[in-house]
């Protein structure tokens, strides 16, 4: 099967490409293939990057039975100013926008797009349980960002499958949200977050791309999936968690307030809660590895 990726260095990507470049023929869509090939010959020990194909720009015609498409600038690396906001958002739009068009035009159109989407289209969910057809009741940037995201990606259901990966924070032990904080944490210097009773949902990094591969190969699931455990915890339960795990304290709590200093609108991901909850694959009897916090901090931090 030839499928095409965009985004494919990213934390999500490489580890999709590292575990299934022996099941797929695949093609990378990037802005510098020797980066690209460096970045991916790290994570690839077998063959190097050599069975993998890299492209700079999209072709006027597609022969690929699927495409993924993670491409976009990191939501949370810099601060919310007016103009982060826009890059964040112009990364996502407008690769999708590609993508569609390159299918709309293709010969032969591809089986499935499987599209990048996150849990911040649900907005603040408190404490209740929200699968992929809750209503949504906050709009707020992140909800407007994988709004329009989805929006666009759904152009492509005129020509084939679309599913949408409304995914949760994705842990991981070579990037992401843990690898930041596997330092301060390890030093007895980690805490909650604002009052920590916001419900954080996770992901295992095997999981996640375990999920990406279901969706390929189960061909009646289609529209988003909330690519989450089915287990989310407040934020303290997980500092708790994370602190058992390398044995170290977590007596520190990290005002709201200072978030926000920090990061400016951007803390809205940290301390907004969201409760969800992976119902349309758990529907169609996907199998989590890791299902409790504890059993995938475990395996990442050995």
């Amino acid at each position: 099967m030839k499928i095409l990726i965009t985004g494919g260095t990213g934390l999500i990507g490489r580890h999709f490409i590292t575990a299934f470049h022996d099941k797929y023929q695949i093609t990378v869509l990037t802005r510098n293939i020797e980066k690209a090939r460096k970045c991916l010959t790290l994570y690839i020990y077998k063959k190097g990057a050599d069975n993998i194909e890299f492209i700079e720009q999209l072709p006027e015609q597609s022969n690929f039975e699927v495409i993924i498409n993670l491409a976009g600038e990191p939501i949370v690396d810099k601060r919310w100013t007016d103009s982060q906001k826009n890059i964040i958002c112009q990364s996502r739009w407008s690769i999708t926008e590609q993508v569609v068009a390159m299918i709309a035009r293709a010969n032969t159109k591809p089986s499935c797009l499987i599209n990048g989407s996150a849990i911040g289209y649900y907005g603040e969910t408190g404490s209740t349980v929200t699968d992929e057809d809750a209503p949504v009741t906050q709009i707020d940037f992140a909800h407007s960002l994988c709004q329009k995201w989805e929006a666009l990606a759904l152009k492509a259901n005129e020509y084939c499958r679309v599913v949408l990966l409304r995914t949760a924070v994705v842990l991981a032990d070579d990037g992401g949200a843990l690898d930041k904080m596997r330092l301060p944490f390890s030093l007895g210097l980690g805490g909650k977050l604002g009052h920590g009773q916001q419900y954080m949902s996770w992901i295992h990094i095997d999981d996640m791309i375990a999920a990406i591969d279901f969706s390929i190969q189960t061909t009646d699931i289609k529209g988003a999936i909330n690519c989450a455990s089915p287990q989310a915890i407040t934020n303290a339960a997980f500092t708790k968690a994370l602190g058992n795990q390398v044995n170290r304290p977590t007596w520190f709590t990290v005002p709201a307030f200072m978030l926000k200093i920090l990061m400016g609108q951007g803390a809205e991901l940290l301390l907004t809660s969201q409760n969800i909850y992976p119902q349309k694959l758990l529907n169609h009897n996907f199998h989590f590895k890791h299902a409790t916090i504890e059993h995938a901090l475990a395996d990442l931090l050995f």
